[in-house]
């Protein structure tokens, strides 16, 4: 599934500083919310927060992949945060994280969801993205440098 399927620019964003690994799931769950008014933000919440529960989403090298499997979606959806400061996520290297892609899959569709965390690890694994991303701080450049 490409990039662009999954996620928009609306749901794209340069944070504020000061956010905390429950603030920076909050912000990710209210952006979906915005932009799916059929999916409460307190549901894509507990989705990402479940998850976390069984281990840290946390990849390494300032990267988070969270992810919620939802009952009542059809296709995924994805939100991209970059924060201002890296904070604290339990990542398997220790380091804080700074950019979270954050996947809301259906509750079913377990194939699917693999292959597009692998492709999404696979595509935030390019230093030189990482790079420009991190130095961006408008959303809608955010968002043209990881779909381009």
């Amino acid at each position: 599934m490409e990039i662009t399927q999954l996620l928009t620019p609306e749901r794209t964003h340069c944070a504020a500083p000061g956010l905390s690994k429950k603030r920076a799931l909050e912000m990710i769950s209210d952006l979906a919310a915005r932009q799916c008014p059929d999916l409460p933000q307190h549901e894509l919440f507990e989705s990402l927060l479940a998850r976390e529960k069984v281990g840290s989403t946390g990849i390494g090298n300032g990267i988070a992949l969270p992810h919620g499997r939802l009952e009542r979606i059809t296709t995924p959806i994805a939100v991209l945060l970059k924060t201002e400061e890296p904070i604290p996520f339990d990542a398997i290297d220790g380091k804080p994280v700074d950019l979270l892609f954050a996947l809301f899959v259906p509750e079913q569709d377990h194939q699917a969801h693999l292959s597009t965390l692998r492709t999404v690890a696979a595509l935030l694994s390019q230093k030189e993205l990482c790079r420009a991303m991190r130095k961006t701080c408008n959303d809608r450049e955010l968002y043209e440098l990881l779909t381009q």
